[in-house]
């Protein structure tokens, strides 16, 4: 079993990293502000370009210790690794796949079918939790992806599987803020919005799939699959396919759970956030890292494997499904496992 390995997260715009001896450290403003063991970190997160030593960057490359490069809001920059991993003839085997509709929707079902699911049980968890606040509209919700999942077991292709589960997904998101149940005129949620986000609930939904996407597009990378090539989302230059593929499975439960919490324990509030001219809407600094703080004790929480049956941190999720995809690629198994909230 892989071991449960730490990302370093830099957020700091004078922050500096630098190797010493068999350790990470980081210094801002030339004062050593935090050292850790080289073997604990598998990855490196920069919000924005800080700067590495030559030195260190030659031994992530060596030691396959990632490093990525993230906007301040989170998106995607930049990715520095070393050599390849993994099989060539898997990559062949995953593109051979990605071209035939037919195989691609035999992986893409079972993903949908695990993310639509894993959507309706949050908000079945809190229809239990909170009898007194679900509203006629979250009952109905409930009942309709319930349906919509045989609709989504029997897609006869590609196009009409993303047709469900964009419904899905416009019937989740339209309950999602009964789920706040504080801070609700501060956090109010009535539509995805992505590209800029246009409220805080959506600004931390973005910053918390962002970071999910590059965690699992590491994974993927470790197993030796290639994230560019997916089976579901299309083709695109630059777009990690793959990865928003994978993804799909932990959006609930790595980042819709943890945006509800932050909002609702008032870990973070309304003055995190500013309002640009163009009507996006950005964290501050400070709560940036108060996410970043929440997801990572996420990852270091234990559950046990739906489908393996065995323990393990919830942070070794994203690497354990891009495995159990690979054997399925390479034909070690008759069908790829989902995972499923429990």
């Amino acid at each position: 079993m892989k071991k449960h390995l730490n990302t370093l997260y830099i957020t700091s715009d004078d922050a500096y990293v630098r190797k010493e001896r068999e350790t990470f450290v980081v210094e801002v403003n030339g004062q050593k502000a935090f050292q850790a063991p080289i073997h604990s970190i598998e990855n490196i997160v920069c919000f924005g370009f800080k700067p590495l030593t030559p030195a260190l960057m030659a031994f992530c490359a060596e030691n396959n210790v990632g490093v990525s490069y993230l906007s301040e809001t989170g998106k995607f920059l930049a990715r520095v690794h070393g050599a390849q991993q993994g099989n060539v003839l898997l990559r062949k085997a995953q593109y051979a796949m990605a071209d035939n509709e037919t195989e691609s929707l035999t992986i893409a079902r079972p993903i949908i079918a695990a993310k639509v699911t894993n959507c309706r049980n949050l908000l079945q968890r809190h229809q239990r939790n909170h009898p007194d606040l679900a509203t006629d509209a979250l009952h109905s919700v409930i009942n309709s992806l319930g349906h919509r999942l045989a609709d989504i077991q029997h897609a006869q292709s590609l196009d009409e599987l993303r047709g469900h589960e964009g419904d899905c997904a416009s019937l989740y998101f339209s309950v999602l803020s009964s789920l706040i149940t504080s801070q609700q005129d501060d956090f109010a949620f009535s539509v995805r919005s992505k590209r800029p986000p246009l409220d805080p609930s959506n600004a931390l939904l973005s910053f918390l799939y962002a970071i999910l996407a590059n965690d699992v597009r590491s994974a993927l990378e470790t197993v030796g699959l290639d994230p560019q090539v997916g089976f579901l989302h299309q083709l695109r230059p630059g777009r990690p396919s793959l990865a928003l593929d994978l993804m799909e499975e932990f959006r609930a439960y790595l980042g819709d759970r943890i945006m509800l919490n932050l909002i609702n324990l008032k870990q973070v509030t309304s003055k995190d956030f500013e309002v640009r001219e163009s009507g996006e809407v950005r964290m501050s600094d400070e709560a940036r890292k108060t996410v970043l703080t929440a997801y990572q004790k996420r990852k270091q929480e234990e559950i046990t494997h739906p489908f393996l049956g065995e323990k393990m941190t919830i942070g070794l999720l994203p690497h354990i499904q891009a495995q159990l995809l690979a054997r399925y690629i390479r034909g070690d198994m008759s069908a790829y496992p989902p995972f499923y909230l429990k």
